[in-house]
């Protein structure tokens, strides 16, 4: 089985925190208000952060282990 884990662009987030409203398992936080950081181990690899992104820079990508 193929795992995925999201992955933030931060030279391009914004804080706007929409992610981090959608997380289901409260995996993202916006340290300082300066860009979205998600804590890879608590993150499920939904993808509603992703969706609700409005500017497109949050990603899956696929892990091993």
């Amino acid at each position: 089985m193929i795992k995925k884990k999201a992955t933030v662009s931060i030279r391009e987030c914004v804080a706007c925190g929409c992610c981090m409203k959608v997380c289901p398992k409260n995996a993202i936080t916006i340290p300082e208000g300066v860009y979205a950081e998600i804590d890879r181990t608590l993150c499920v690899g939904c993808g509603k952060c992703a969706k609700e992104c409005p500017a497109s820079i949050i990603t899956l990508e696929e892990v091993t282990s």
